[in-house]
């Protein structure tokens, strides 16, 4: 019966340290930027790794003649590329926050990297 309470103590152990390690992750991707454009880089996106938009650029020359629909394409293409890019890049820190550490199936899920 007791025998693999050995076995739950380093799993309870393993996750303890995966889990400080996503939090340290998770400070650092506060401070990620990522990037997305569209129209040739008419219209820029950077999102940070929290998934917020930080800012949006427009080439001036968009606005000379605005064609509405255009430009509302063109930005919201811009921001879920940026957005695309943030959230790769944040899982992509958490997966390598986590390294090699010995975690059993789905565990990597429920601490918000990838399964």
């Amino acid at each position: 019966m007791f025998g693999n309470l050995g076995q739950f103590a380093d799993l309870m152990k393993t996750a303890a340290k995966a889990r400080e390690m996503v939090e340290k992750a998770t400070e650092s991707i506060a401070h990620l930027r990522a990037e997305g454009s569209s129209g040739g880089g008419s219209v820029v996106a950077v999102a940070s790794g929290k998934l917020e938009l930080v800012s949006i650029r427009l080439d001036p020359k968009l606005l000379e003649e605005p064609d509405q629909e255009l430009l509302e394409e063109l930005i919201v293409s811009a921001v879920n590329q940026a957005l695309t890019k943030a959230r790769e890049a944040s899982s992509e820190a958490i997966s390598s926050a986590i390294g090699d550490l010995p975690l059993p199936p789905g565990l990597m899920g429920a601490l918000g990297g990838r399964s």
